[in-house]
């Protein structure tokens, strides 16, 4: 009862009454935009718990919203396919991977997809496999590590991640493309409304008798979005804020899953090359940016203060 007193002392009506509008506002809208999916109300549960159980977890998921408005807009990228904006390349983006990657097989010229196709194996397949899966986990759990040691650096990064997304996502309404599974399966020809696909991980489900990637591909916002590579831009942000931070012998760690991850990408025919290139790009141009701002605004800050 005393507990429940001091959190209704700590949150004020007006707070109150944003975060119920806020979130009576998402679900409606969710429900409009792409209807209702059990995600939707576990997200807004678990914000809602930790904004009014303390002062720490207020703090915590405040902190943290910043990468629930990613999934969120993420999310509502199903209502606006990106293929209603631009033609899809489909087969201009596979010729530009065989004739910058192409490896020679016989007589034929395969890109490097096609390559791994023909030369998969079960240990590849695991490796891959667990590598895809730190895409969003190490992001997350690096944030979490910096926001309780090093807050103001976990606000760079969390703005990097921020930004990094939204110039990915830009790209992917300017330059919708296909991924490499999608060409092994219908070929050249455009199909809107296709549904994701496990395409090389399958075969990680199937060694270990589960579902994991294919109930996570199922909820894919948009197969057309390809290029960039998102997957394979996190890990370039999360090392480079492990750099900065100082964390020693732990950006090895950083550096082999950034390796990990661009190679499965490839390897499980979910990205080009070009793709993962597109990806370290993204990453390194939404750095640049973000700090670039930052220092722009210390310089501010610093001349205002003289």
């Amino acid at each position: 009862m005393q507990q429940t007193v001091e959190i209704a002392k700590a949150v004020s009506w007006k707070n109150i009454l944003v975060i119920s509008g806020l979130t009576v506002l998402y679900l409606l809208l969710s429900f409009v935009l792409i209807g209702f999916k059990p995600e939707q109300l576990f997200l807004v549960v678990i914000f809602n718990v930790l904004y009014y159980t303390s002062a720490a977890t207020r703090k915590f998921i405040t902190g943290f919203s910043i990468f629930i408005v990613y999934w969120i807009v993420f999310d509502y990228m199903k209502a606006f396919p990106n293929y209603n904006f631009n033609a899809v390349h489909i087969e201009s983006i596979y010729n530009a991977e065989k004739y910058l990657f192409g490896i020679s097989s016989g007589s034929s010229i395969i890109t490097p997809n096609e390559f791994w196709l023909q030369h998969s194996t079960t240990f590849l397949d695991v490796m891959a496999g667990f590598f895809y899966l730190c895409w969003i986990p190490v992001p997350l759990l690096f944030a979490v590590y910096l926001f309780y040691k090093n807050r103001e650096l976990f606000l760079q990064f969390a703005l990097t991640f921020f930004l990094v997304n939204m110039l990915g996502f830009v790209v992917y309404y300017i330059y919708p493309a296909a991924p490499p599974w999608y060409v092994q399966q219908n070929g050249f020809h455009f199909i809107a409304h296709t549904a994701g696909n496990t395409a090389g991980l399958q075969r990680f489900d199937d060694f270990f008798q589960i579902h994991l990637f294919k109930s996570l591909y199922a909820k894919s916002s948009n197969v057309f979005a390809a290029m960039p590579s998102l997957h394979s831009a996190y890990p370039v942000i999360v090392l480079y804020y492990g750099v900065k931070g100082k964390l020693g012998k732990v950006n090895i760690v950083f550096t082999a899953i950034m390796l990990g991850i661009w190679f499965a990408a490839v390897y499980t025919s979910h990205h080009y090359v070009l793709d993962v290139l597109a990806g370290v790009g993204c990453a390194c141009t939404g750095i640049f940016i973000f700090q670039k701002l930052a220092n722009k605004s210390k310089r501010k800050d610093f001349a205002t203060y003289k």
